[in-house]
């Protein structure tokens, strides 16, 4: 789905070096873990900063970063941090105050045409971000610009860090309201894999890309259920609590490695 190439990045991150300058120009950002930006590959945007270690976790799956490198997760001077910047493993940009990726991207994508570079910018959002009034302008001008090089994928997962957004500011009907600005747009259940794959597929008729991925935040850890509708934080209350998590952390991770036994039987 993504034209991307190796990852230029170390595999165990380094730690925050500093603001770039004249004495720091060896600054790394990190979209070099996702290969060079030449004009002719795509650019991988993440908005939801929040996100990080999920970033870091599948970064590790796809051999770009060295397993190693979790073990930094959060940890003082550390570029592994739990809310990604643009020095972070797998993130190009500083987003906050959350909902400026998009705008960033649209800046990028016309940048692209104007040097009549024909990579596609892939940016990653979530649904909570459909509040922000940033939101909407960049999107009316990614569709009055015609940037049919930018496809986003918007997580609609139905939550906000105070609770469902249909509480809190309702967001729906997102297809209609992103199609009366002028978007495409194709919804698909973002626990689909190959769905959520072929979707990337529709570009190249003057309109910015939306792929709204509706999917369930305690998808396969059904002890998150009981927390809804506060998922943003999730916090241990007590010994008994952390010790029923790690019982069902065990637990999955017997599951994978049974999955990936089985995997290998089958590829042999």
């Amino acid at each position: 789905m993504l034209n991307l190439e190796a990852s230029e990045g170390p595999a165990i991150p380094p730690l925050f070096p500093g603001v770039p300058g004249a004495n720091n120009i060896e600054y790394v950002t990190g979209a070099a873990y996702n290969g060079p930006q030449s004009g002719h590959l795509d650019r991988f945007l993440i908005s939801p900063a929040h996100y990080a270690v999920a970033v870091y976790a599948a970064l590790v799956e796809v051999s770009r970063m060295a397993p190693e490198g979790l073990a930094q997760f959060n940890t003082d001077g550390s570029t592994v941090e739990m809310i990604g910047a643009e020095h972070s493993p797998g993130f190009e940009l500083t987003t906050g105050s959350f909902g400026q990726a998009l705008s960033q991207a649209g800046g990028i994508a016309m940048a692209r045409r104007l040097k009549g570079e024909n990579g596609r910018i892939f940016i990653f959002m979530s649904d909570g971000e459909l509040e922000e009034g940033q939101t909407w302008e960049a999107i009316q001008a990614l569709a009055f610009y015609k940037m049919d090089n930018v496809v986003v994928y918007v997580d609609v997962n139905g939550q906000q860090v105070d609770g469902l957004t249909k509480d809190i500011m309702n967001i729906e009907p997102i297809s209609s309201r992103l199609e009366g600005f002028g978007a495409r747009v194709v919804t698909v259940n973002g626990h689909d894999v190959a769905a959520l794959a072929s979707a990337a597929s529709h570009h190249g008729d003057g309109k910015p890309l939306f792929v709204l991925a509706y999917t369930n935040p305690s998808q396969g850890v059904p002890l998150l259920d009981e927390r809804k509708p506060k998922l943003h934080y999730v916090r241990f209350k007590n010994e008994a609590e952390t010790a029923l998590y790690q019982s069902h952390l065990l637990e999955m991770q017997t599951m994978l490695e049974n999955m990936t036994a089985e995997g290998v039987a089958q590829w042999n």
